[in-house]
C-alpha cells in the first residue's frame, strides 16, 4: 500500500491542475482497503480514478483513495451472453480492447473514454450512443459506513444520465470491481452518422460482417479528429452535458435556424448538443488565462498553456454558462465533477 502525506496529485488529474492533498493512500488489494482505519484518515475522503472527469479547484485538505486493483477475469459458460469480471484500477480501454479481441459486443462504442473501471461505473460514462450501464450486470463496493463489502445489480445503482447513486451518498460506497455483460450475438451500435462514415457505410445499409474490434477501429478515429489527447494536453475530456429540453423550448432554440442538431428522448424530450450552442455563441477557441475552449470540440475546455488554474478554468465555464443562457435560455450542467 502506498500512503503518501502533502501529495502532489497532477498525475492524478488529466486537467493536469497543480494541486495537492494532505494524504494519499493507494492500495493494491480490496484486503488492504478494507484495513484502513477510516477513522483516523484527514476528512473529507474521496476515491479516484485517473482524475479524467475532475477538476481540482484547490489544494485538498483530506484524503485521496486510489484503488491498483487490477484484474481482467472472463466468466464463459460457453452461451451467447458472457460475463467479464474488472478490478476498479484498470483502465477502462484496456477492458474495452480486451472484450473487442475476444470478440464480445457491447463495448465497442466506448473505446478510448480516458479513466478506470470504477469511475466509469460511478460517472454512468457514455459516448456514440451507448453508456456504460448498458453493459454492467453489477458492482462490488466496500460500504466505508457498515465497512463491509456488498454487490449491487444494476438496477439498484441509480444510473442516469452521467449520473448514478453513488454520486450522492457522500462518499460512502468504494467501487472495487465491476461486472460486465456482453454478448456474442452480432450486435453492432451504428446509429451515430459519424460511425457509419466511418467504417464508409451508407444511411441504409445494413452489414452483417463486421467485427466489434472494426468498430471500435472507427470510434477511436473519430475521437482522435476531435479529442485531445489527454497525455498531451490536460483536459477532463467533454465539460459540460448535453441538456435535455422540452419540445416548446427547443422550438424556442431553433428559432432563426435552418436546423439544430437534436435527439428525442424519452418522454418527448429533446436533447441538444452543448457543443452546437457554445459554438453558436462564438467560444470556440476562446481562452481565460491559461485555459481555452479547445479549437476542434466547443464541448472541452483545456489547459492550454499547460499552467493554467483552476480559477481560469471556473471563470472560463462560467463565461460559456452565461453566454448560452443569454443566448438560447438554457443553464448548462458541467459534467466535470469539481472538488
Amino acid at each position: 500500500m502506498k500512503r503518501i502525506e502533502n501529495y502532489d496529485l497532477s498525475a492524478h488529474n488529466t486537467f493536469r491542475m497543480k494541486v495537492k492533498c494532505a494524504l494519499f493512500v493507494e492500495y493494491e488489494t480490496v484486503k488492504e482497503l478494507e484495513e484502513l482505519d477510516f477513522d483516523s484518515l484527514p476528512k473529507p475522503v474521496i476515491c479516484i480514478g485517473a482524475g479524467s472527469n475532475l477538476l481540482f479547484t484547490k489544494d485538498f485538505p483530506g484524503t485521496v483513495l486510489h484503488s491498483a486493483v487490477k484484474y481482467i477475469k472472463y466468466v464463459d459458460m460457453g452461451l451467447d451472453e458472457v460475463f467479464m469480471a474488472v478490478g476498479a484500477g484498470v483502465t477502462f480501454d484496456e477492458f474495452v480492447a480486451k472484450a473487442c479481441e475476444a470478440p464480445y459486443w457491447g463495448a465497442e462504442n466506448l473505446s478510448l473514454i480516458p479513466g478506470e473501471v470504477g469511475a466509469a461505473a460511478v460517472q454512468n460514462i457514455g459516448a456514440y450512443g451507448s453508456e456504460v450501464k448498458d453493459i454492467i450486470a453489477g458492482v462490488v463496493c466496500y460500504d466505508t459506513v457498515e465497512r463491509k463489502k456488498i454487490t449491487l445489480k444494476c438496477a439498484q445503482c441509480g444510473y442516469g444520465y452521467r449520473d448514478s447513486m453513488f454520486k450522492h451518498a457522500q462518499g460512502r460506497y468504494i467501487v472495487t470491481s465491476v461486472l460486465f455483460q456482453l454478448t456474442r450475438k452480432y450486435s453492432p451500435k451504428l446509429d451515430y452518422k459519424g460511425i457509419r462514415t466511418a467504417l464508409g457505410l451508407g444511411a441504409d445499409e445494413t452489414p452483417q460482417n463486421l467485427s466489434p474490434m472494426q468498430v471500435r477501429e472507427a470510434v477511436i478515429r473519430l475521437r482522435n479528429e476531435k479529442l485531445p489527447d489527454p497525455a498531451e494536453t490536460g483536459s477532463a475530456g467533454s465539460f459540460f452535458k448535453n441538456p435535455v429540453v422540452s419540445a416548446a423550448q427547443f422550438a424556442a432554440i431553433a428559432q432563426g435556424y435552418s436546423s439544430v442538431p437534436h435527439f428525442i428522448v424519452e418522454g418527448g424530450f429533446v436533447k441538444v448538443p452543448a457543443a452546437w450552442m457554445i459554438d453558436q455563441c462564438g467560444f470556440k477557441g476562446a481562452s481565460q488565462g491559461g485555459a481555452a475552449v479547445y479549437e476542434k470540440q466547443p464541448l472541452v475546455l483545456v489547459n492550454a498553456s499547460g499552467e493554467a488554474l483552476p480559477e481560469d478554468v471556473i471563470a472560463l465555464e462560467n463565461r460559456i454558462i452565461e453566454g448560452v443562457k443569454q443566448r438560447f435560455g438554457v443553464e448548462l450542467q458541467p459534467e466535470v465533477e469539481h472538488i
